[in-house]
Parts: C-alpha cells; structure tokens; sequence
C-alpha cells in the first residue's frame, strides 16, 4: 500500500463532556499511512479525547471520522484492569489477540525486550499482580507493541521508563514501518522520531497540524506568540493615542465631532483586530511549598527491604533526614522503591522512624491520594489548615485552575490536571515531610523547570523517586539511597 495514502481522517469533528464542556470543536486532519506524529497541547485539551474517537471509545457529537478499509489499530492502556490482574503474563498477552497464537513467547519476549522488562525463563506464568506498578506500566505498553498494527497509538510511553528503557522503545519506533500516534511531555523523546505534530489549541478547541519535529513546531509556535504580542502592543499603543485624539476632537464640536466618530469606528476595528494569545501557552506561576517547622532529626532510615526474584531482601543503611535535607531514592523498577515511598508515608515502613507530629505531604504517581468524587475546590479546601475560599482559589489561579475548573471532579480531569492540583494540595498542607513518587508523569514539560525550582528550595525534609535525570539535576539533592546496592 502506498505510504502516502490517508488512513484516518477528522472532518468537522465535535466533541463534548456534557453540555458545558467542550474539548473539540469542527477540527480537521489527516493521518498518513507510515507517519510518526505527536500530539500536543495543554492538559485538559483534550490529547487522550482523540484516541478514544479513533479507538472508539467516544463517539463524535457532529462531524465524521473516515478508517480506510481493515485499518489495525492498537493503544497502549493506562491502566491494566482489576480482571485482568489475576492472568498470567503469557494469558495477558493472549487477551490482545481476537485468535489463539500459538508462537506467543518468543513475540512476548520480543515486545518485553523493547520496554526492558526482562524476566527468566519462568516470566510467562508469573501473575501480572505481582508486578511492581512500573513494571505493569511497561506491560500495557507491550500489550499493545504485540499486536504490530497498522496504528499505534500511544499515551504518555515514558513515564514509568527508565533511559535504557526510553532508549529501547525510541530504537523500535524509528524502525517502525507503520503509523504512530503519541502524546508526550518527553521533549527529546519526541524529536527522535516524529515528524508531523497536531497542535491542539485550548481556546478555539481546534485542531492545527504542522509538519516538522517536535522541536520546530515548538519554534514555528513562539515565534507566531511573539508576532501576536507585538501585534497587540502596536495596536494598543494606537488605540491609546486615538482615543486620546477623540476625546479632544469631540470637545471641538461641528466637522470635528465627525472625524471624532471616524477615529472612534477604527479604534473599533483596532479592538477587533487584536489577536487573543494562546492560553494554553502559560506557563503555572512560581511557587514555594511552605514547610512545617520542626527541629531534630524528622526520618531516620536504618533497614529497607527491596524484591529480589519475587522475594524480599533486607539490606542495613543509615540515612538521617534534619529539616531542609534532600534524598534522592534509585534503583531499577520493580526493586521496590514506590512501596518504600508508600510505607514510609503511612509510618509503616519497617526500620525506619518519623519525628512525632510531623506532617507528610505524599504524591503518589498514580494520584490515589486524591479522592476521585470529590470537586477541585473541596480536594483543595480539604488540606487547609485553615479554610479560607480566597486562598484557595488564588492557589488554584497561580497552577492553571480556572475559576471554572474548582467545581469539577478530580475523576473528570485530565492525568496532567491531576498531577497540578496534587501540587496545588502540597502547597496549602505546608509539610514538614515532603514525599514525591515521579512527580514529572503526566505534567506539560514547561512546568517542570518552575516544579524543580520549587522542590530544590524546599526548606522541609524531601524523599524524591524520579526516572527523569534532566528534572532531578535541577533540584538539590543532600543525599542518595541506591536500592540496587
């Protein structure tokens, strides 16, 4: 089939979550067969809302999507389901197929090659449940690898990847002969592979799609905002002057009144002319997460356990967190680091000790320490000290949460909306203990640089798990724990 040939295409497609949220309005393009293309836009713009209409998964307002004939298609999953977590991997893997495949291990030791998640011999009877969340992640991903289809479509891959892990999956996609869809914060990611963006603008709901990398989309785009602001200040710089002129000229009386009329009429027109910036351009405000004052030693880490082979490994240490201490936690996944985290945030991690009274402000990559049912406002107003609306909602402001957003429910968010309201609850808790499970999934890579700057001058004790070394170099960092040692 020739590679030029258009697979998928979006005309006037509208989409809606109930009658007051729309995410996509009258948007147009195509995909190409062989073309490798990102996604981008702020969170909430609706990135994952396109996969469910080309999957299926929602079905447009108005407006029709067009497959060509027999079109495979295959998405990496966010999440594996509660049913699925009693399979084996081999019986996981089978579940992709409509048709028993009887030459499964050797693809499924291939796609496990591709996400580096190698096992021994036994990996095809081990339970998918006891897998560490990392390694589950990677599983979805090559649930969807297996299937080799004529799309791929593929939801923030990076994020539970270390760089040999990245590094696997960038080799297989630039050798992959099909078509790719990705959506992704992982700039350099990216860039190794794609060469066409749809750019998803927050504000009109449509769609602009551009060819390029990456990185030239992400150029073309500044520099037309600058154009736009500049545009904007020449012409507020002549309405000023013009309406100056009116005010004088209508005073006048007789032919000036006229020529007052004139001007006024074109500073209508200059009004109409100004070009509204993108919103989802913005960047979330600098912030600090205030600290709870407490002097002494706040955790003390004297043992941890880590799996080795499915069993559990004591291993001696001694680390000691005072107020304003950093410590880095690494190791490979599945070694057992988010369990550590997770004990050590419920004080029930065996060898270790935290200061009496202390509070621990806990993100968890997965976001379970938001409750789903509750609004943005309550999930917010809920870690207060003390409740005040105002402060709330100022904080909210400062991380891209509109005054339309706080009666929302966390569930209804996009994953990278989430991840800005978690912040937004570290910020009003002010806790002595600070505790961070891959903080960068899901979040739009522009507020990473003012997150890290956030976390380094944390005056509190931190605990820090993160697979991404560009975040973690920009943050202090007193002291390291390697698992794996």
């Amino acid at each position: 089939m020739a590679k030029e040939e258009t697979i998928i295409r979006f005309e006037d497609v509208s989409f809606e979550y109930g009658p007051t949220k729309q995410i996509l309005d009258e948007v147009n393009f195509s995909i190409r067969r062989g073309t490798k293309t990102t996604i981008m836009g702020q969170n909430g713009a609706g990135k994952s809302t396109i996969f469910g209409l080309i999957t299926g998964a929602h079905v447009p307002e108005e407006g029709t999507i067009n497959m060509s004939n027999g079109l495979t298609i295959a998405i990496a999953r966010q999440v594996i389901p509660r049913a699925e977590l009693d399979l084996t991997v081999r019986e996981f893997f089978q579940k992709c197929f409509p048709k028993k495949v009887y030459d499964i291990d050797p693809r499924i030791d291939g796609v496990l090659d591709i996400v580096n998640l190698k096992g021994h011999e036994k990996i095809y009877e081990r339970m998918v449940k006891s897998f560490s969340g990392g390694q589950q992640a990677r599983l979805l991903l090559a649930s969807a690898l297996i299937q080799d289809p004529d799309l791929l479509l593929l939801d923030e891959p990076t994020n539970n990847l270390d760089s040999a892990g990245i590094k696997h999956l960038t080799e297989y996609l630039v050798a992959y002969d099909k078509s790719v869809m990705v959506i992704s914060h992982d700039a350099e990611f990216l860039n190794s592979f794609s060469d066409g963006v749809l750019y998803l603008d927050v504000r009109t709901k449509k769609v602009e799609q551009y060819a390029g990398n990456y990185s030239d989309v992400l150029q073309e785009i500044t520099a037309r905002i600058e154009r736009e602001n500049m545009k904007n200040a020449r012409l507020a710089k002549k309405i000023l002057a013009n309406k100056e002129k009116i005010n004088f000229f209508a005073h006048k009386g007789g032919k000036m009144r006229l020529v007052a009329k004139k001007m006024k009429d074109e500073v209508e027109e200059m009004e109409e002319d100004k070009v509204d910036v993108r919103k989802e351009d913005k960047t979330i405000k600098p912030f600090t997460i205030p600290a709870q004052h407490m002097v002494g030693e706040l955790l003390h880490i004297s043992s941890y356990k880590t799996i080795k082979d499915h069993q559990p490994v004591k291993h001696k240490c001694n680390v000691s967190l005072k107020r304003g201490k950093h410590l880095l936690l690494k190791g490979p996944n599945g070694i057992g680091k988010s369990t550590l985290l997770e004990a050590i945030a419920h004080n029930k991690a065996e060898g270790t000790t935290i200061m009496d009274g202390i509070k621990i402000g806990y993100y968890r990559q997965d976001f379970s320490t938001l409750n789903f049912d509750d609004t943005v406002g309550e999930s917010l107003l809920a870690v207060m000290p003390k409740a005040i609306e105002q402060t709330m909602r100022a904080t909210a402001a400062a991380f891209l949460i509109g005054a339309d957003a706080i009666n929302t429910k966390i569930g209804s968010l996009s994953e990278g909306q989430k991840g800005l309201v978690a912040f937004a609850r570290l910020v009003l808790e002010a806790p002595g203990l600070l505790i961070l499970d891959e903080p960068t999934n899901h979040i739009n890579f522009r507020h990473l640089p003012v997150i890290a700057k956030a976390l380094s001058e944390y005056q509190g004790a931190m605990v820090l798990v993160s697979h991404v070394p560009e975040f973690v170099s920009q943050i202090r960092i007193d002291d390291v724990l390697d698992l794996e040692r």
